[in-house]
């Protein structure tokens, strides 16, 4: 019975030392891993930096990019504002009012906004004076009768504006 004892406690022995080897294995594997995940994570010797670091200089870079687009978009509304009054429609036609008059001296001119507000402008050439009119123009309309020539550039005007879209 001894012998049989004997090869059970060598046996032990035996697995006990491939146990305490196997865990050092393990220890110094974890041992390596960490440091391994710490460089990934954290800033290194050279100054570069790590995840972390990287990360951080994202949100930054994030965080300013979405200041700037939201003052781009403040701007872009201002400027879609200002533009809605702006002259961006015109029409100009060019007419002989008199008989005795030579050349297409005389004019209409129309000039309106995106919403078809805005101003017809007439000049009558003739040989002693020239006249100018000015007729206001609302929504495509005008409160004042309006010429032919007068329509014909208002109508212009809205043809301009429709081939800007």
């Amino acid at each position: 019975m001894e012998v049989a004892l004997l090869i059970w406690a060598v046996a032990l022995t035996v697995l006990v030392i491939v146990g305490v080897v196997w865990v050092l294995d393990l220890q110094a594997q974890l041992r390596r891993l960490r440091e391994a995940q710490e460089k990934r994570l954290a800033l290194t010797n050279e100054g570069d930096s790590g995840l972390v670091g990287l990360v951080e200089s994202l949100a930054a870079r994030l965080a300013a990019i979405t200041s700037r687009t939201d003052r781009l978009t403040a701007r872009s509304e201002q400027i879609e504002a200002a533009l809605a009054r702006a002259v961006r429609g015109v029409g100009l036609v060019r007419f002989r009012a008199f008989e005795d008059t030579g050349g297409d001296q005389s004019f209409a001119l129309a000039l309106t906004d995106g919403e078809g507000n805005g101003v017809v402008l007439s000049a009558l050439y003739g040989r002693d004076a020239t006249r100018v009119y000015a007729k206001p123009v609302e929504g495509w309309l005008s409160p004042k009768p309006l010429g032919a020539e007068e329509e014909q550039a208002l109508a212009q005007s809205r043809q301009s504006l429709l081939a800007q879209r």
